[in-house]
């Protein structure tokens, strides 16, 4: 005679509004890092983006053995896979010089193609299920391009198209809301509203990253990459912390 399963726990945290909130202070510190750590400390492009390659895959080692949803490392897993996202695209564009609208439309058929398999192999792109090592995998998968995606387009708006960080961030934003309001009140799917919210989410804390750490001459608040940094990990460890002492994000899934 077979006993039951134990009790599985989701790995990857509810949908709340502090889910949406440190997600857009990871991405917001994704853009931010990396430029620090290529520009400022002087590591370069490249360096930066192995560097950076080899501590997401330390962290995304210790995220797979937690089994659940464990705050300070399923969030580390976030901020790295913001940042390595953003040096995807980055190195793409500026060591081999592809342009932005074709790494927009190649990370936009990637994302498409990680769906399809992801719904192929297990029937479901819902994130309330992610408890196999498999859907976790398509899931970080997902997540990375759609940082790479989100980093392409955002770049795309903001600098070939001419609209500066505050516009790009303000269009964005507008995007977002209305996928809200199609979710709330208009019957929008809500796997799909995530995932184009998880997407857009991206260009918008990249443009308010931008927005802050840039010069004043380039369209910037002149605050630099430091202090907008310093300023969103802090934000980011105390909710993080909060989330730690309240449970807050944990969910049961059988």
């Amino acid at each position: 005679m077979t006993t039951m399963s134990a009790t599985q726990f989701n790995r990857v945290p509810k949908v709340t509004i502090d889910f949406w909130l440190i997600k857009l202070m990871a991405v917001t510190m994704g853009e931010t890092a990396a430029d620090y750590l290529a520009v400022n400390l002087g590591l370069g492009l490249t360096l930066t983006s192995v560097l950076m390659a080899v501590v997401l895959v330390v962290a995304l080692v210790l995220q797979f053995r937690q089994k659940r949803y464990v705050p300070w490392s399923y969030w580390l897993a976030v901020v790295l896979i913001s940042i390595v996202g953003t040096l995807v695209t980055d190195n793409l564009v500026d060591n081999f010089h592809v342009p932005l609208l074709v790494t927009t439309i190649v990370f936009t058929i990637a994302l498409a193609v990680t769906f399809a398999l992801w719904f192929r192999s297990e029937g479901t792109l819902s994130i309330h299920s992610i408890f196999t090592n498999r859907r976790e995998a398509y899931y970080w998968l997902a997540i990375l391009f759609t940082f790479a995606l989100g980093t392409a387009a955002g770049d795309l708006v903001a600098e070939q198209f001419g609209l500066g960080y505050l516009s790009t961030g303000i269009l964005f934003g507008m995007i977002i809301a209305s996928l809200a309001i199609g979710y709330f009140f208009l019957g929008l799917d809500a796997i799909l509203g995530f995932w184009l919210a998880y997407i857009f989410t991206r260009p918008l804390g990249a443009s308010f990253g931008d927005l802050l750490s840039q010069p004043l001459e380039y369209g910037g608040l002149g605050l630099g990459t430091i202090i907008t940094s310093a300023i969103f990990l802090a934000v980011i460890a105390a909710i993080v912390a909060y989330m730690t002492i309240t449970h807050r994000g944990e969910e049961r899934v059988a």
